[in-house]
């Protein structure tokens, strides 16, 4: 939902649904939009088909709501977490660790309208090294982290 150009060739977006909706939208005209997930690569970001040290860069934008209804226009567009959620984003972030190089960068992405973030970092031993609140009421988090040099 935030690249500037998800075709960009440097870019590979992942997704474990391929699925298109029709979304309500009184700002569109015709007062619906289309969502469309239609990844590069269908993966589950707990077991990434890549090998170890692939990416130099890697965002990490897990589904972020718990409670949301079937017809929910934000559980289509983002994603429902599952009864497991602490183990799922637990593994998530050893995942995203994997296919990142040393000294790459780990950018990710957190809205915590029902998790607080505070929750999700206790859920990996990595420290962000910066990050910033965004949105209308500051709910969103972005947040930095670099995966460590390996010791000699």
């Amino acid at each position: 939902m935030f690249w500037f150009n998800r075709h960009d060739a440097r870019a590979v977006f992942g997704d474990q649904r391929r699925e298109t909706h029709t979304l309500k939208d009184k700002s569109s005209k015709g007062g619906s939009r289309e969502l469309i997930i239609d990844p590069d690569v269908l993966m589950d970001f707990r077991d990434m088909p890549f090998p170890a040290e692939t990416f130099s860069l890697v965002v990490f934008d897990p589904p972020h709501l718990i409670s949301c209804g079937p017809k929910s226009w934000l559980g289509k567009k983002y994603g429902k977490l599952g009864a497991d959620w602490r183990d799922d984003l637990r593994a998530g972030f050893a995942e995203c660790f994997r296919v990142l190089r040393p000294e790459g960068t780990l950018i990710f992405k957190w809205n915590e309208d029902q998790i607080r973030v505070s929750e999700i970092l206790n859920l990996t031993d990595a420290k962000p090294l910066f990050g910033n609140r965004c949105g209308r009421t500051a709910k969103s988090h972005w947040l930095v982290f670099m995966k460590d040099r390996p010791e000699s």
